[in-house]
């Protein structure tokens, strides 16, 4: 049994590394994404470092890392604007989940991982990073961009989606029959239609529920909605992360801004935990035999998703050099990526699953940021935009979509000079 005195030391000295990491990406334009999974590695079985003491505090402080991920995704968007969008960028979202689902099945097939394996690793390649793609956007100062809320719905569709994917997964990691996954379905299925009903109907009565004027009762308030929805939503075979986001999208107003600021500093310390959480479960020896089918893996989903991205700029009527950003900015994969990954491997699937998608998300979220800035080579530097976070807020671009509603017009007429 470990004493407290080695769990603080090694809780502490895992935090000191991370933010050295962090702070070193940053100063080279990388995300820290990647050097959190290499930093689990060197700790983990097998690395440099073995850590026992902390991984009981590591697992649950991941777990809680995905939900704030997710919730605070969900508080950039009010429930009307996200039927909105997700009603012009439909189309897009399904040739999405073609160009960049099927590779992966395709792959875990050839690799003889079975039906399982193969739809856990086509929703890896299939979801792309928001954090990541949304932290490049403000770092190049594309927030108000005309691409930038075509980029974003396409993002929100695949978050959508994971609501019905997880639930079909868990079922199939489960073993369930098609009786049994059938219910979990549709349990999981009434449950999101249900919280999205009450969000639109009644989000304003939530939103006052948790007043904005006491920073604490409302950090407080809102952290212990969310954690309560997720909970229930696992019991109910629903993916937690999807149930916390569908809290996010419930608030709105200044609730929901000043909420973001409050949880912005805990969604950082526990997504670094969760990424370095996947690290440590992942055996360093278990990359090399993998690389190869991850780079190429790569390559082929990177270059589906740039044509996603055109697709969908297309049809909102973006210039050329606009759809190409918008292609280039969705290529890295990561939080969900992982998320689906270490579900799979903890449910029994070929263990090589998780190497793949640690090596894949590597590659993806390291070169996906630098292969962004192409599009900028041919122009001036322009002077960054002022954000307020790594999420760009509704009234900044998200609502400047042709066609959305929101505040966001003005600024899509700003922007709409320097995206074509």
């Amino acid at each position: 049994m470990h004493s407290s005195a080695t769990l603080l030391i090694e809780v502490g000295g895992i935090l000191l590394a991370l933010a050295l990491l962090g702070r070193a990406g940053r100063r080279i334009g990388l995300s820290p994404i990647p050097l959190y999974l290499l930093a689990g590695l060197a700790f983990g079985h097998g690395g440099l470092v073995p850590l026992s003491a902390s991984e009981g505090f590591i697992e649950i402080g991941a777990e809680i890392g995905v939900i704030l991920l997710l919730v605070t995704l969900g508080l950039e968007y009010s429930a009307d604007e996200l039927v909105t969008n997700v009603r012009a960028a439909a189309p897009a979202g399904v040739v999405d989940a073609l160009l960049n689902a099927v590779p992966g099945a395709i792959l875990a097939l050839v690799l003889g991982w079975g039906p399982v394996g193969a739809v856990a690793l086509a929703g890896v390649t299939w979801v792309s990073s928001s954090g990541v793609i949304a932290k490049t956007l403000a770092d190049l100062g594309r927030l108000g961009n005309r691409e930038t809320p075509t980029v974003l719905s396409v993002l929100v569709i695949e978050d959508l989606a994971m609501a019905l994917y997880l639930p079909i997964l868990t079922a199939l990691l489960a073993g369930l029959g098609f009786a049994k996954g059938s219910v979990v379905l549709g349990i999981a299925l009434g449950t999101v239609a249900i919280v999205l009903v009450i969000a639109l109907r009644f989000g304003n009565w939530i939103t006052k529920l948790v007043s904005a004027d006491d920073a604490e009762a409302l950090l407080l308030g809102v952290l212990g909605l969310t954690l309560l929805v997720a909970g229930i939503a696992s019991e109910l075979q629903v993916s937690a992360a999807v149930g916390a986001f569908l809290v996010g999208i419930a608030l709105s107003g200044e609730v929901a801004h000043s909420a973001t600021a409050l949880l912005s500093p805990l969604r950082d310390l526990f997504a670094a935990v969760f990424f370095v959480f996947f690290g440590l479960s992942t055996a360093p020896e278990t990359i090399p035999p993998v690389l190869l089918p991850a780079l190429a893996l790569a390559v082929v989903t990177m270059g589906t998703k740039v044509l996603t991205g055109m697709y969908a700029a297309r049809r909102a009527g973006i210039g050329a050099k606009g759809r190409f950003r918008a292609g280039l900015a969705l290529m890295p994969r990561g939080e969900f990526s992982i998320v689906i990954a270490g579900l799979a491997v903890a449910a029994g699937v070929d263990a090589q699953l998780g190497a793949l998608a640690t090596a894949y998300v590597l590659i993806t979220v390291v070169t996906g940021p630098l292969l962004a800035r192409l599009s900028d080579l041919d122009r001036s530097k322009r002077p960054k935009r002022p954000t307020t976070g790594i999420f760009a807020k509704r009234g900044d671009a998200a609502s400047a979509a042709p066609g959305a509603a929101g505040p966001g017009t003005a600024a899509a007429s700003t922007a709409a000079t320097e995206a074509l």
